[in-house]
């Protein structure tokens, strides 16, 4: 299924503040970028929940796993350095999204096909870019630095191979999510007017069994979409109360996802997979 719209997820930089240890805090992480491959997330912007709290270093540490989760695993060595915050990637879970090939040989490119790249060097006839086989290919043409990452069409296979740079949105299928460090509150998010169509989820919203056909309706005619979950302490609505707004104001719609829960609370994790599962039935 492809959507027409880009669909954006917002969690809290507080995300991982309920479990102490790296590798917990590295499989929490693991799991929201594994159902944001699945329920193909445009983008995961992560933004601070409190305001008299540096979140900088949580915010940093999920933005980093995300990012290192998205990227496909023959760039990694070349894009991010041995670093304390990713002594547990190895448990994160593969995406197998279509930009993270199996296939590693010159002979198994197709022309036509769609690859991430990394700049390794430039040329006279243009920029030799690792795409993830025995040597790099030739993209003509290309104005980039070494080391930047660039999406390419393979356009020849023979000899060194020929490639031309491409936008992710010409891509034509899932070509993965960004991740965006917010540097506003929620409120201020959703105010910036960026997105027409504003979905928070919160266990004191309107079931979604009752609000389905409406906003059906509303997802279809949206351009940028987001919806956006709460922290592991308080919810949105707590959050953005600290704002001084409420939470019916500044979204569209105010959702619960899983109305007569049978656990005291749902971690976001789970109301991420769960939320995304039924949203993407619209």
């Amino acid at each position: 299924m492809e959507r027409g719209c880009r669909l954006s997820v917002a969690v809290p930089a507080s995300l991982v503040s309920d479990v102490p240890h790296l590798r917990e805090k590295s499989s929490k992480i693991g799991l929201i970028g594994r159902a944001a491959a699945i329920f193909k997330v445009d983008e995961i912007i992560v933004f601070p929940d409190l305001p008299s709290v540096d979140q900088s270093q949580s915010a940093s540490l999920i933005s980093l796993i995300l990012s290192y989760m998205e990227t496909p695993q023959y760039l990694r060595k070349r894009l991010f350095k041995i670093r304390p915050e990713l002594r547990y990637a190895g448990i994160l879970p593969p995406l197998r999204t279509p930009h993270h090939p199996l296939a590693n040989r010159m002979k198994d490119l197709s022309v036509g096909e769609h690859r991430e790249g990394v700049v390794v060097r430039s040329s006279r006839k243009g920029l030799l870019v690792d795409v993830g086989v025995e040597r790099p290919i030739l993209v003509p043409k290309a104005q980039l630095c070494v080391n930047e990452r660039i999406t390419v069409r393979v356009v020849e296979v023979a000899g060194r191979g020929r490639a031309v740079p491409v936008r992710r949105s010409e891509v034509g299928e899932y070509w993965g999510y960004r991740v965006t460090v917010s540097g506003d509150s929620f409120g201020r998010l959703v105010k910036s007017g960026a997105f027409d169509l504003v979905i928070a989820t919160s266990r004191y919203g309107v079931p979604f069994v009752v609000v389905r056909d409406e906003l059906a309706g509303r997802w279809k005619m949206a351009d940028r979409i987001l919806v956006a979950f709460g922290a592991p302490a308080e919810g949105l609505r707590e959050i953005v109360m600290r704002e001084g707004v409420e939470l019916d104001v500044v979204a569209d719609f105010v959702v619960n996802m899983i109305p007569d829960q049978g656990t005291e609370t749902v971690r976001t994790e789970e109301a991420v997979f769960a939320s995304l599962a039924l949203f993407h039935c619209l």
